[in-house]
Order: structure tokens, then sequence, then C-alpha cells
């Protein structure tokens, strides 16, 4: 297992790729966490978990003869989730994050249980796992039980696009369900894998959105036939923002020598709105949330949070708190925030090029305005959807409900604000891209004059997915296609590897 496990390596297994297998030192390190796990049961020692009951009920002791009991009675009892199943990328995701953190030699499982767990990877079998139910502290409990019921034979799980029952899945895969041993159940569940999960994966959408949206930015900048004085570098140099300065640096470039930019040099519009003249403040904002939110996240995906954590070293076992999701849950709230402002800022720029009074181009970019609506609709679809996004903003980390008689009396709700981000994000990249068709449609009324051979490009690429509106035609397929492709990376607008 590498030492350091990036968010590009959690999206490429969670697109399957393959996980790498435990090597010497894994199993040395795993072998050597499990002789004091058994050392413990044999002495019959007090160990949370392991000799002892859960949450409130710690202080209740198991005798050595029950302590198998008690692992598979934990997993049964906690998978209660709700909802719709997480998105197979989410768990395959979880299911990389739970092995990397149990091969780390500090959970006292055998190494049997993370070879199995490396398996449903490797023969793509997606336990089924409810979307609802964490409220990420105690880690993300209820969903982690559910994938650990399908190692016992147990739950629900997908293979070759069936939905079969835990054992038969395991069967079909040619796979044995595992008898949990003394620890290997609390070590299954008491991890932060779906909040770090979905939010790298979420993370890798958002910085994508970033570009595509700064991309569309420009693009409709030349529809408008604004001002690219507000990106001067001279003017940035006198505020020191990281992010602001990179965005307005990415605009520079784009539209550098626009026959557009230079048609209307003595036009004398004095300001354009807003979405355009502040865009390096308003992007740059949501890029440097995003290099924080980023960092946040990569943390996790190298850590140990299950509890308690066995120190071989020191033949000690320890029991902590790393479970708690407080460190991604504000990140992870933060994003959804940052996005929703991503979203709200592209809509009024396809509000203002659908404006006339705006920007002197055709009424909802129609060619025949009147007899055709042209875009008229779908700026009302990306207020809608904007809409859904300001309320999903709420951050999820400020509800705290006391579980476990109150034992557990704090909670970060972060799978909460994990999955919600990415709700948000996929709102937001439909917002995005009919930003980006409006741009496109209000700048082809400039012809013959051509932007920057860069967006060109960018036109092209949109318009192989949403071509021109001549006469009236039902977009949504398109504009999903197209919104589907930027979240994922499918569809670049430009060839900037750095931006990739």
């Amino acid at each position: 297992m590498p030492p350091s496990v990036t968010i590009r390596q959690v999206e490429a297994v969670a697109r399957g790729a393959a996980a790498p297998p435990l090597d010497g030192g894994d199993r040395s390190a795993i072998a050597a966490a499990r002789a004091v796990v058994e050392r413990v049961v044999a002495s019959e020692q007090a160990v949370y978990g392991v000799t002892t009951g859960f949450g409130r009920l710690a202080s209740v002791r198991i005798p050595r003869e029950s302590t198998t009991d008690l692992q598979l009675n934990l997993v049964r009892s906690h998978a209660v989730g709700f909802g719709e199943p997480l998105e197979r990328d989410v768990v395959r995701a979880m299911l990389f994050l739970l092995a990397g953190s149990l091969r780390r030699g500090h959970s006292g499982v055998r190494p049997e249980l993370v070879e199995l767990v490396l398996a449903l990877l490797e023969r793509d079998v997606t336990p089924v796992v409810p979307s609802k139910g964490s409220v990420g502290s105690s880690g993300d409990l209820i969903p982690l039980a559910h994938i650990a019921l399908v190692l016992v034979g147990e739950g629900e799980a997908v293979v070759g696009g069936e939905r079969l029952d835990g054992a038969g899945a395991l069967r079909r895969a040619g796979l044995e369900p595992l008898e949990l041993a003394a620890k290997e159940g609390l070590a299954l569940i008491n991890g932060t894998h779906l909040m770090a999960a979905a939010g790298a994966l979420a993370v890798r959408e958002a910085e994508r959105l970033l570009e595509a949206a700064t991309v569309a930015t420009a693009l409709s900048l030349e529809a408008f036939m604004g001002s690219t004085g507000p990106f001067d570098a001279r003017l940035h140099a006198l505020r020191p923002q990281i992010g602001p300065g990179r965005i307005a640096a990415r605009l520079r470039g784009l539209l550098a020598g626009s026959a557009i930019v230079e048609s209307h040099a003595d036009c004398g519009r004095v300001q354009d709105p807003y979405t355009l003249r502040c865009a390096p403040q308003v992007l740059g904002a949501i890029d440097d949330a995003l290099a924080y939110i980023a960092t946040a996240i990569e943390r996790e995906l190298s850590a140990v949070t299950d509890n308690p954590l066995v120190f071989p070293d020191s033949d000690e076992v320890l029991a902590g708190g790393n479970f708690h999701g407080q460190p991604l849950s504000l990140p992870l709230d933060h994003l959804a925030l940052a996005m929703c402002e991503l979203a709200s800022f592209s809509e009024r720029r396809s509000y203002a090029l659908l404006s006339p009074t705006y920007a002197g181009l055709p009424a909802f970019l129609s060619p025949d305005p009147g007899l055709g609506s042209g875009m008229m609709i779908a700026q009302y679809a990306a207020a809608a959807l904007v809409n859904e996004c300001q309320v999903l903003a709420h951050p999820a980390g400020a509800g705290s409900i006391p579980t476990s008689a109150g034992q557990e009396d704090f909670n970060s709700m972060g799978a909460l604000a994990a999955v919600k981000a990415r709700t948000v994000i996929a709102n937001a990249s439909d917002v995005i891209a009919i930003e980006l068709a409006c741009a496109c449609q209000g700048l082809e009324f400039h012809r013959p004059l051509r932007t920057t051979g860069v967006l060109e490009e960018a036109i092209a690429r949109v318009r192989a997915v949403v071509p021109r509106v001549e006469r009236d035609r039902s977009l949504s397929g398109e504009l999903t296609e197209l919104a589907d492709a930027l979240r994922s990376g499918e569809l670049r607008l430009t060839d900037d590897e750095e931006l990739t």
C-alpha cells in the first residue's frame, strides 16, 4: 500500500482500477496488531469493543467465548440504513479506503479480512449501501455495516449488474464469506470511509467544474462583448489573494488576442455586471475553497479512523476519537456552499445573455424571437437548480443530534454533508452546461468575428454535444449529456493538462 493515497487514486479505483494487493510489509504490520488483540482476548482485559459492549454499553463485560458473537451482532444491529443506495463509484471508493485503513496495522484484524475487502474490488462486487443513516461520528457506522454484512454472506450486493443476497454475490464472484473474529466487526464499521470517499470524488468533480465555469465565463464575456480590463495583473497584485490572481491569469490567457475583444475596444461601456467584472474575485474564492477542501480530504485518505487502535510497538490498545467526522464535515459543508456560489454565478450570466437589454443580443438567443423561444426555458431550469443548491447549502454540521443515550453527544453529520455536496455539484454541472450553450449561441451572433483559438475549440467541443439552436427543440438530453461529461472529465473544454 502506498504510504499516502491521493484523491486521483481514489477516483481511479472508484471507476474500476485495481487496488494494490497486500505486500510483505502490510502483512507484517497486520499480524503484529492482530497478535495484540489475541493477547487481550486471552487475558480477558477490558478493552472497548473487544471484551466490552459498545457505546453506552461499554461497561458491559463480554466473556471470551462470546467475543465472535459480539462482532457479528454489532454488524447486524448497525445495518439499519435507509434511502436510495449509494452510487457504485462511492461504494468502490469506500472499499478502497476501508482496506487502506485496515492494512496499516493499527486495527487488529486478520489479513484474510483485508484480502476479502480487496477481492470485492477486484471482482467487482458492489455492496448495496443505503445512502441515509450515518451521523458521521463513530465513523460511518450504518453504511459500513451494510458493507460488512456482505463480507459475512448477508446483506445484498450487485455483481455483473444483478442484485443478489450477500452469500449469492460472494458465490457468484468465487468468494467465501468470513466468520468475524474479535475486534473485526468494530474495525469494519468504525471509520470515516463514506465521508472521505464521497468527498474525494466530489472534490475531483468540483475542480473540473470550476475550470468549465472559468471557460464559460470567458465565452460569456465574448458573447456579451465585455471588458478584459478587470483581469489586469496590476489590479490583482494590489490584492494578493491566491485564487483570484490565478483565475485572472487564466482568463487573460483564454482571451489573449481575441478579435472580438479588439472589435469593441472603444465601445464606451464603462463597467460590466459583477458576474463578468468580478469573475476573478468570485471564482478565485471558490478556487481557494477547493484547495482547502482538497487538502482536508486528502489527509483523511491515508488515515486510520478505527477505534480502539492497536500499537504493537508498545503492546497497547488505545481508545480515542479518530472516527469523528468533524475534520471532514466542515470542509464538505464548505464544498456545498462553494458549488452553490458557482452555480448561482453561472445562472446570472445566462440570464444576462438572454436579456437583450443586457447584451444587445436577440431576445432569448432565438434566431426568430417570438416564433421561437430559443434558450428562454433553459434559464428557468437553471433558476430551479440554483434554488435547490441554495437549500442544500445549509450546513449539515450545524444540526448535531446526540446518540447512544448521550454517550455520543456531538455528531458531525459529515455523511449528509458529503452526499448533499455531490447533489449540489451535479446541479451546478447542469447550470454550467446551460451557460456554455447560451454563451456559444450568443457568441455566434457576432460572426464572422472569432474569439481565440482555445475558445473556438471549446465552442466546437460544446457544439459536438449541443448543436446551435436554429429552431426550437428539447434541449434536456443534450444539456444533461454535456453536464455529465464535464463533471466526469470525459469532456474537457481545453487541452491544458494541469487542469485535468
